[in-house]
């Protein structure tokens, strides 16, 4: 049996009153408000308390639930179940036919544009390499294929009892995003979960991969109720907000390859140090920057609260912006290939050269991809048709992904 102040928070919420509010006049000790936020045992004495300042019951502030720890007691989700510009999931039978048709020999891929993972769980058979720029992809490749344990009871345990809190606090997202992306509640309780996993890491009741499972549930949660047209360049106005947050548990391996590694850094940087067999090169296309598309998700990822701005509420992100988005683009991609040390380099791009409007056009040209991978070795070159991403300016026909397959010197 476990309990719930579900009551407390009703009362206070009914009075007007917040956390604070109670704080304050019955000098309750902050770690004794954080058990009270958590659905945890608390001394009789903080309940009398609480109902000498409410004049109440015990009843009237607590009541007993029923505990589930089955799995199947609750959701869960998979790794493609997530929007995100570039998704390459339902690409992944073409690009695993080519690698399982034309590379020989391969135990270890390197995904150094990662986003999501998607490619990456192609090849849990192998050991995988993951990297990307952005913290909050990081987190998650590290929650699907870190080989770390974790305890999953504990996982559903925490899930269960976030999705059972009625909270009304005033925190750092009510305090910027209330009735934009999500509603003001949402954003109260997507503040207190958020808080709540950094303070049990802190405390060292969760491991490293147990809180990259947590966040990547809240991330998941929030992309399937955000008030968005898949991305977080703006919200939409005058909408009302009908679904609510619900965290759910990931399926995730717990026997994931020991010698798996994920990085947060630059993709340019990273392979000057590894050598893998397989490198899979998926990286911006065109000047649509993934830190402007995501950067609510990312805040939330990294959590140091920084000040936002504008409209649609975007923290600082210079430090988050990707070479390939840019004008020199061709020059990164040249540097990256040089430094490569593979005996296989697949490089996935789109035919947008030309074709979309300025921000749509792929930054790279077919002459600077054939020429950088032809210095390496052998390219070869796989076409596969797909629907374009467009905002409804671009005259954009006959569009296909191309993976661009060097077998190296």
């Amino acid at each position: 049996m476990s309990v719930t102040y579900d009551g407390l928070w009703r009362m206070l919420s009914n009075k007007n009153m917040s956390m604070a509010d109670l704080r304050k006049y019955t000098g309750i000790a902050p770690n004794t408000m954080t058990k009270l936020k958590r659905n945890e045992d608390v001394a009789l004495s903080i309940l009398d308390k609480i109902c000498s300042f409410l004049n109440c019951d015990y009843g009237d502030l607590i009541s007993h639930v029923q505990e589930e720890c089955a799995a199947g007691d609750i959701s869960t989700f998979s790794i493609n179940n997530r929007r995100y510009l570039g998704n390459k999931y339902k690409l992944l039978p073409f690009i695993t036919e080519v690698v399982n048709s034309y590379c020989h020999n391969i135990s270890q891929v390197a995904d150094i544009f990662s986003g999501t993972g998607a490619v990456a769980s192609a090849f849990t058979d192998r050991q995988i390499i993951t990297n990307d720029l952005m913290y909050s992809n990081y987190i998650c490749n590290y929650a699907w294929f870190s080989s770390q344990s974790f305890d999953k009871s504990k996982i559903i345990h925490l899930i269960q009892k976030y999705n059972s809190s009625v909270v009304i606090e005033e925190n750092y997202m009510t305090e910027n995003f209330s009735d934009t992306y999500f509603s003001r509640s949402d954003c109260s309780k997507i503040g207190f979960i958020r808080e709540d996993i950094e303070l049990l890491y802190t405390e060292k009741k969760i491991n490293a991969r147990e809180k990259a499972l947590l966040i990547m549930s809240l991330i998941y949660a929030m992309d399937k109720i955000a008030n968005t047209c898949g991305h977080y360049d703006a919200y939409r106005q005058g909408i009302e907000f009908d679904r609510h947050l619900v965290l759910s548990v990931p399926n995730v391996n717990a026997l994931n390859n020991p010698l798996n590694q994920c990085f947060n850094e630059d993709a340019n940087e990273l392979v000057k140090r590894i050598n893998p067999d397989l490198v899979y090169i998926d990286p911006p296309y065109n000047s649509r920057q993934y830190c402007d598309a995501y950067h609510l998700l990312e805040n939330v990822a990294r959590w140091e609260k920084p000040k936002v701005f504008g409209v649609a509420k975007k923290m600082d992100r210079t430090a988050m912006k990707s070479r390939y988005c840019t004008q020199s683009a061709e020059v990164a991609f040249r540097e990256l290939i040089d430094n490569i040390n593979a005996r296989y380099i697949l490089f996935s791009y789109n035919n947008m050269a030309v074709k979309g409007n300025d921000r749509s056009n792929a930054k790279i040209s077919d002459e600077v991809i054939l020429d950088a991978l032809g210095k390496k070795g052998k390219v070869q070159v796989f076409e596969e048709s797909y629907k374009a991403f467009s905002t409804g300016k671009s005259d954009i026909k006959d569009n296909a992904e191309r993976l661009f397959l060097c077998q190296c010197n």
